[in-house]
């Protein structure tokens, strides 16, 4: 039975096996205080003695959000094992998140404001290890196709945007516009049809500059980078 109760009447349990670590307490106050009512839809699970099953960490963040009322679910009739089952089977995860759903509908930075742990790939052998084979993409002719079609600024401008709701000063909002760069995604597919159908001589020199394309013409462009220098070798060696 659902119910609202002063938050002084239910009872943390003391031997709630989870920890919550700092930071994400935090958020978890933080996520309260933006939004209580999720608490009702949500409710601490107690049993008959109003001693928590469920919501240990979200009974402690309430208090620390200054709530004075919670709402909870009484689970009535179990044995002890059972409670021991629940407070265990409540919190344990079964399901995987679909990060390209996540990163494609949700906002990044609310995710991570909301307690989610985005990954991160810390371990660059996990991507030397991975095995692939090499591929040569021949351009399809695309009819009217013009280099701003190659890219998609939606995510960008975006991000460019939000930057006016907060109170930052002209050097500071000029540096974050360049770390939103990394938003813009850039259609690589379309990028080497405009190279080689309709980029000029210059166009398709500067598209190779700037890398958007990998062609099989020895290694110039390559050298003003330093990028072969290093290795000692020459255009002899690819000849």
């Amino acid at each position: 039975m659902k119910q609202q109760v002063k938050i002084s009447k239910v009872k943390g349990n003391p031997n709630n096996p989870r920890i919550i670590k700092n930071d994400k307490f935090k958020k978890l106050v933080k996520s309260i205080q933006e939004f209580p009512e999720m608490l009702k839809l949500r409710p601490i699970v107690v049993d008959e003695d109003f001693m928590v099953l469920g919501g240990n960490m979200r009974l402690k963040a309430s208090k620390d959000a200054g709530l004075k009322e919670v709402w909870i679910e009484v689970a009535e009739g179990l044995t002890e094992e059972q409670k021991k089952e629940f407070i265990v089977k409540d919190n344990v995860g079964f399901g995987d998140w679909e990060w390209d759903i996540l990163a494609n509908e949700w906002n990044v930075q609310d995710l991570e404001d909301w307690g989610l742990t985005l990954p991160t790939i810390k371990n660059t052998e996990l991507l030397s290890n991975l095995e692939y084979d090499p591929l040569y993409y021949k351009p399809d002719k695309e009819p009217y196709i013009v280099l701003k079609d190659c890219v998609n600024l939606k995510k960008f401008n975006e991000k460019i945007k939000a930057l006016d709701e907060y109170n930052l000063t002209k050097e500071q909002k000029e540096v974050l516009k360049l770390f939103a760069y990394r938003f813009i995604k850039i259609d690589f597919e379309r990028v080497a049809n405009y190279y080689e159908f309709n980029a000029s001589d210059e166009e398709q020199k500067a598209i190779e500059r700037l890398r958007l394309v990998l062609v099989d013409n020895g290694i110039n462009g390559f050298i003003e980078d330093d990028l072969i220098k290093l290795l000692g070798f020459t255009d002899e060696d690819f000849q």
